[in-house]
């Protein structure tokens, strides 16, 4: 064995990489990117989910729109009153209220309520049942499929399907709208926390219909939307919705209802 060799080779081997070691820290310096430091500050006030729950990619360029002024302190839906308020200090802002949200299904079509068409059994994806004839076993096409694909998009494990209907943990819930985006039927919509009352139906359907399906369905009478003082209810496509920031909390509409499908939160 030549040690001398060894020992060249080494030494080689530790010349190359002490070089190319410069070169790099020299390179990384020459084509640095400038970072905004009230970026760096705001983006550390965020919790770091990068959800896309507020509607831009993740925390890095939520910290970034903010700076910019082309997002408002408040729009983190995770990181809630409390991220808002040191973002709003470390922008120097008046500190704006925020509105705390959830999400809520709007079914009530549990296994107990809703009729079947037949039995189904193979892909466990709500997204590919929905394709398959009458967009799923149960009679209403509109109503939650109860296999779970919301269950498995939520970060924070506030979802679980319940005799075959989604229910969502209100106090774990952060409104990031993973949820939202992966329901096929566009059941699950974010709403205020702290609203009195909400339509647990999503069908488009009408009167008989909707009992032949259903035992607790929407029949689009409408008897809600002329019971309502502040017209805070409309009906569109046979289903009564109601507009939150126009809602009293009278419950006059819960209890007016035939169908029993307005609850309170």
């Amino acid at each position: 064995m030549n040690i001398t060799a060894i020992i060249v080779a080494t030494v080689v081997i530790a010349l190359i990489g002490l070089i190319i070691g410069l070169l790099l820290g020299v390179a990384g310096k020459f084509f640095a990117v400038p970072t905004d430091e009230k970026i760096t500050e705001v983006r550390e006030c965020l919790p770091g989910n990068n959800c896309g729950g507020c509607g831009y990619a993740g925390c890095d360029a939520l910290a970034e729109a903010i700076v910019k002024g082309e997002a408002k302190p408040n729009t983190c839906p995770v990181g809630g009153a409390e991220a808002a308020k040191k973002i709003s200090e470390a922008m120097g802002l008046p500190v704006e209220d925020f509105v705390r949200k959830v999400a809520f299904v709007k079914c009530s079509g549990s296994c107990d309520k809703t009729k079947f068409i037949y039995n189904y059994h193979g892909a466990t994806s709500c997204y590919q049942v929905s394709l398959a004839p009458g967009r799923g076993a149960k009679a209403c096409a509109y109503g939650c499929l109860g296999l779970g694909s919301c269950v498995q998009a939520c970060p924070f494990s506030a979802i679980k399907v319940v005799n075959g209907r989604a229910i969502v943990d209100r106090d774990a819930c952060r409104a990031c709208g993973k949820c939202v985006e992966t329901c096929p039927h566009n059941l699950i919509e974010l709403v205020p926390y702290d609203a009195s009352y909400v339509v647990r139906c999503f069908s488009q359907e009408k009167g008989k219909k909707v009992r032949d399906m259903c035992d607790v369905g929407c029949i689009g009478c409408g008897i809600c939307a002329k019971n309502c003082p502040t017209g805070a209810i409309t009906l569109k496509n046979n289903i009564a919705h109601i507009d939150q920031d126009l809602c009293d909390a009278c419950g006059k509409c819960a209890e007016k209802c035939p169908a029993h499908i307005i609850i309170k939160q």
